[in-house]
């Protein structure tokens, strides 16, 4: 399919990660993006026509021209499969094989536990839904910290988790978004502190997180 990339429209909501791993990707590619915002508070993911971008009723959305995609790791596929020549998703089917085991890594064990503790302990009373329950993360805490010295363990001697920037890195970055907040500490995952911040200092990260730092300074 050709790339239209002039027709982009990202259905963005800024304070979820999903949305943020996209921005971030595309930001990378130097993709310009229109970030259309979408206000999950109001119910604005539930309308009739939203729902027939994304059925499932959740961010973020792509549409390029006609062609709508939804899945934040199947954007970032497509997105980098446009700009190939940047390397985030490389042919080799070794390399892409290190990629998508750490986004599904990522997307079924870090993920959700990351993300169970940080609406825990800072969503839920960030927006006034009660306060935070230590015992009901119980099961997520102790998930991460087995799952943590695994991936410190497979960063040792290494830049980036797949060898080079790729997808795998922006999917594992968008799970440490709110550890500050959180209370995560990587005091104990050395090699997981130093690639965070590696990746922090790039522009595209930056620029991705800034509407999350600007929401929080309010």
């Amino acid at each position: 399919m050709p790339f239209k990339g002039a027709f982009m429209k990202l259905y963005n909501a800024d304070l979820s990660p999903n949305a943020l791993r996209v921005r971030a990707v595309a930001f990378e590619l130097d993709i310009d993006l229109e970030i259309i915002q979408v206000d999950v508070f109001k119910g604005e993911t539930r309308t009739k026509e939203y729902l027939a971008l994304n059925p499932n009723g959740k961010v973020p959305v792509l549409a390029d021209g006609d062609f709508v995609l939804w899945e934040s790791r199947a954007i970032n596929a497509y997105l980098a499969g446009t700009k190939p020549e940047k390397g985030l998703y490389p042919t080799d089917i070794k390399q892409r094989g290190l990629i998508d085991q750490w986004s599904y890594w990522q997307a079924i064990h870090l993920g959700p536990a990351m993300q169970r503790i940080a609406f825990e302990r800072m969503l839920k009373p960030m927006f006034g839904m009660g306060e935070t329950d230590e015992t009901a993360i119980e099961p997520q805490l102790k998930e991460v910290s087995q799952l943590m010295p695994v991936l410190d363990g497979a960063l040792s001697g290494k830049e980036w988790i797949a060898g080079d920037l790729s997808l795998a890195d922006f999917a594992l970055a968008s799970t440490f978004m709110y550890r500050d907040p959180c209370g995560i500490s990587l005091a104990e995952a050395p090699n997981v502190d130093g690639w965070i911040q590696r990746l922090e200092e790039r522009p595209s990260l930056q620029k991705a997180v800034e509407p999350v730092l600007s929401f929080a300074r309010k």
